[in-house]
């Protein structure tokens, strides 16, 4: 299949490796110079076409929330076909998402309880031109009249000892495992996309993905109206997810010298990989520097060979977000519930041999893209991360993202006899990671920004 990659937004079709990033939030002051902002910025977003030379300098993006769209004057009958969860919109969708107690809307930074209309996100290799490319999106807003910025978010890789890593806030390093799908110019790599019956893996179908083009279902996904209004754009869950690192490094501490396999094995336990990406899945006992730098292995495994969760438990963080073959069916059933996943770390990182503060500003933007919000990320936050029947565990919960309802949950380590693999209770757990804020957005193609500019959407 091949896609019109000038007409889809980079950031839908690749994730983007550029050290630093910033996420900027505006309102549309009036649909007519609001259009004329949509327009000047249109002329500068970056495409997913193939980078022939060079890396550029830094890359521009743009989504808008349901009432955003309202407010640039999209027409009734165009926002009515959109679907009801990115209408309603994150926040009144926060008890299908398990944001309650102090995760509970209520709770967000206070930027949260008014209405996101604009998305912008630069990536850039440097300071300076990230600086350099958000003020000329101030300026645009200045220029045109059409929006204001509200809220600025700064994001970028977490640097140990002066070096860029992958790691996050916890200490995990990150970035493992974003499906593989029809269409995009790239590789394909075992364990990213869907596993096939020989035991290889296949890219999924593009309309998982990127509106306008057949699912794993072989139907055409959901689109609004116009169809040159939906054809190559998607839908992002943009999240703000604070990591209480104190609390985390605490609680590792305190678990750690009851486990017989000692702490670092039940940190790997709690997320199915090891601090240095090794899955636990093909390397149970002890990290594999070589396995985990072997891209042709790092995520390649599955789980149906091991039911019980002997090797990697049932309930940890990566196996609850994408089971792979776990719930039978040659994995066919999670083919319709996997997301694109973008996002960097923000705030200061702090050493292991520092002391650490819940109170500090530190955690992940987590992006989540998809054809569809209420089939993908809702069911996956919903059901895989704050329940846990699916995995055969009741009401456990994952024991790292989930909300956790006064320090009553669990994670269980199933195990062996083994020394060093026994089972293991992990009880009284307590919040990880806390939401600060979030909204849905709709990130259209080239075509359909253009008509937003012009005020030519026409749902006739």
């Amino acid at each position: 299949m091949k896609l019109n990659l000038f007409d889809i937004q980079g950031f839908v079709a690749r994730g983007y490796s550029f050290p630093r990033a910033c996420y900027l939030l505006a309102e549309i002051l009036n649909y007519k110079e609001g259009r004329k902002f949509v327009g000047r910025v249109t002329e500068r977003v970056t495409s997913a076409e193939r980078w022939e030379q060079s890396k550029p300098l830094s890359t521009l993006n743009i989504g808008f929330t349901w009432t955003g769209l309202r407010k640039l004057g999209l027409p009734d009958a165009t926002l009515l076909s959109f679907p009801v969860e990115f209408y309603q919109g994150m926040r009144f969708r926060n008890r299908i998402l398990g944001d309650v107690g102090k995760n509970d809307p209520a709770n967000w930074e206070p930027i949260w309880n008014q209405d996101m209309h604009v998305w912008l996100a630069v990536y850039a290799q440097t300071e300076e031109e990230l600086a350099r490319r958000s003020d000329e999106m101030g300026r645009l807003m200045q220029e045109t009249g059409g929006a204001r910025l509200i809220y600025t978010q700064q994001a970028g890789l977490i640097c140990v000892d002066g070096k860029p890593t992958s790691k996050e806030h916890f200490g995990y390093t990150d970035g493992f495992g974003n499906p593989d799908f029809e269409g995009v110019e790239r590789d394909t790599i075992p364990g990213q996309g869907k596993l096939m019956p020989d035991g290889k893996w296949a890219p999924l179908a593009t309309g998982e993905f990127i509106l306008g083009y057949p699912d794993e279902a072989r139907e055409l996904p959901d689109c609004p109206v116009p169809y040159l209004l939906g054809i190559n754009g998607t839908y992002m869950a943009y999240r703000k997810l604070h990591q209480n690192v104190a609390s985390f490094r605490k609680y590792l501490d305190e678990k750690g010298k009851q486990y017989p396999g000692g702490r670092e094995k039940l940190a790997a336990k709690f997320v199915g990989r090891w601090l240095d990406g090794t899955p636990v899945e093909l390397s149970p006992d002890h990290p594999d520097p070589d396995l985990v730098g072997d891209p042709a292995r790092n995520t390649n495994f599955t789980y149906g060979h091991d039911p019980d969760g002997t090797r990697c438990p049932l309930g940890s963080h990566i196996r609850r977000a994408n089971p792979r073959d776990a719930f039978g069916f040659n994995g066919e059933l999670i083919n319709r519930r996997r997301i694109m996943r973008r996002g960097l770390p923000y705030g200061e990182y702090t050493p292991d041999d520092q002391p650490a503060r819940d109170e500090d500003d530190h955690g992940i933007i987590f992006m989540a893209l998809g054809a569809s919000l209420f089939r993908q990320f809702e069911f996956m936050q919903q059901q895989w991360i704050e329940y846990g029947n699916d995995a055969h565990l009741g009401n456990d919960k994952d024991p790292l993202v989930a909300y956790h309802d006064a320090g009553i949950d669990k994670f269980v380590v199933q195990g062996t006899a083994d020394p060093g693999n026994t089972p293991f209770v992990c009880g009284g757990l307590p919040n990880f990671v806390e939401t600060r804020g979030g909204e849905y957005f709709f990130l259209p193609s080239l075509t359909a920004l253009r008509l937003i500019a012009d005020g030519t959407v026409d749902p006739r």
